[in-house]
C-alpha cells in the first residue's frame, strides 16, 4: 500500500512543479499576445476619452497591442464583473474608476478593490457643476444659483448620473454644504448623458466631467460654474473657481486605473506597473490628461490602496446618511 502511495504522491508533486514552472516561463516572457484592456462603460465617456491615448503609448512599451473593449452597463458592474472572472494571466485587465469603491457598499457587487489585483492610480478628476444656457433660468454663475434655491426651494433641477456614482454624491455633498434643497434628478447613463440633458435644456444645472462637457461650453449650449474639487481646470478654462473658495467644501474625484483579476503573477504585476508608469509620464500623455481636467496623480500599486482606502472612508458615511449603505 505504502509503495503505491509514494509514486502517487512523487507524481503529484511533479505535476504541481511543471504547472508552476509554466506559470514562472510564461511571466517571463510576458507578454507574448494582444492585452484586452477592459472599460466598463461606453465609448466616447471620459473614462474611454482619457484611457485610449495611454493604452496606445502601453501597446509600445509593452511590445503587444493593448486592444479596449468597453463593457458598459449596470453601473459598471458588468465590466468588472468581466475582469474580476478572467484568468490572471495578465492578457485581461481594467480601466476602472471610483465604482470599484462604492459598488460593494451599495450592494451592487459583492467584492471590491481589496479583491482585484490593483496595478497602479493613472489619473484624477474632479466633477464640475455645468448651468444649461437653454433653460428660462440660464445661470451664470454659482451664487446665481444659490440666490435662487434659497427664494425657491427646490424649484432648481439638478440632474446627475445614477444614484451613488461620484456625481450623484456631489449634488448630495452640494445639498448638505450648501443647505439648500435642489430638485434633484439621477439619470441612467454616464457624463456625457449629464451633458446632453443639460445643453437641451431639460435641467437647469447637473454635476458632471469636464471631458464630456468641453463640446458643449465651447458650442455655448451649457456653461460651467464651479469646480468640485481642489483645484481649478487647468489652462484656457482657469477662471472658474472651485467649489472650496465660494465658500463650500465639496471636493469628489473619481479616477483613471488599472487592476487586474484576483491572484496575477506578481512578475507581470511588475511589469505592468513599469509600463504605466512610464506611459503617465509621458508628456503627450499628460498634456492630453490636462486638457481634459484630468491632473496625473500616478501612484503604483500599494499607494493605491491606500488611496482607495482613504476614498472608501470618505464616502461610506455619505452612502449612510443617504440610506443606500448595504455593505455591513
Amino acid at each position: 500500500m505504502r509503495g503505491i502511495i509514494i509514486p502517487g504522491l512523487v507524481a503529484i508533486f511533479l505535476v504541481i512543479g511543471i504547472a508552476a514552472g509554466n506559470q514562472i516561463q510564461a511571466a517571463a516572457k510576458y507578454p507574448v499576445k494582444p492585452i484586452t484592456m477592459i472599460i466598463p462603460m461606453e465609448v466616447g465617456s471620459d473614462a474611454d476619452i482619457i484611457a485610449r491615448p495611454q493604452m496606445e503609448k502601453a501597446s509600445a512599451i509593452l511590445g503587444k497591442p493593448v486592444v479596449v473593449v468597453n463593457k458598459p452597463g449596470g453601473g459598471q458592474t458588468i465590466g468588472l464583473r468581466e475582469v474580476f472572472g478572467a484568468k490572471p494571466d495578465g492578457y485581461t485587465i481594467g480601466n476602472v474608476n471610483l465604482s470599484i469603491v462604492l459598488a460593494k457598499m451599495q450592494g451592487l457587487l459583492p467584492y471590491d478593490y481589496h479583491d482585484f489585483t490593483c496595478i497602479s492610480l493613472c489619473a484624477t478628476s474632479s466633477t464640475i457643476i455645468l448651468a444649461s444656457t437653454k433653460t428660462k433660468r440660464p445661470f451664470k454663475n454659482f451664487e446665481e444659483v444659490v440666490s435662487f434655491a434659497k427664494a425657491n426651494p427646490g424649484e432648481v433641477s439638478l440632474v446627475t448620473s445614477a444614484t451613488g456614482g461620484p456625481m450623484w454624491l456631489t449634488g448630495v455633498l452640494l445639498q448638505e454644504k450648501t443647505k439648500l434643497k435642489f430638485n434633484m434628478i439621477p439619470q441612467e447613463g454616464s457624463a456625457g448623458f449629464v451633458v446632453s440633458q443639460l445643453a437641451g435644456g431639460h435641467a437647469d444645472i447637473g454635476v458632471t466631467f469636464f471631458p464630456s462637457a468641453k463640446p458643449q461650453i465651447e458650442a455655448g449650449t451649457a456653461r460651467c460654474i464651479a469646480v468640485a474639487g481642489n483645484e481649478r481646470i487647468p489652462g484656457k478654462y482657469n477662471n472658474i473657481p472651485t467649489l472650496k473658495e465660494i465658500g463650500y467644501d465639496v471636493s469628489v474625484y473619481s479616477f483613471a486605473s488599472v487592476i487586474g483579476p484576483p491572484k496575477m503573477p506578481e512578475e507581470i504585476v511588475e511589469k505592468l506597473v513599469k509600463a504605466f508608469e512610464i506611459v503617465m509620464k509621458d508628456p503627450e500623455i499628460q498634456d492630453h490628461c490636462a486638457a481634459r481636467n484630468y491632473l496625473v496623480n500616478y501612484l503604483p500599486r500599494e499607494q493605491f490602496i491606500d488611496f482607495l482606502n482613504t476614498e472608501r472612508a470618505i464616502y461610506r458615511p455619505v452612502l449612510e446618511r443617504a440610506g443606500i449603505l448595504k455593505e455591513k
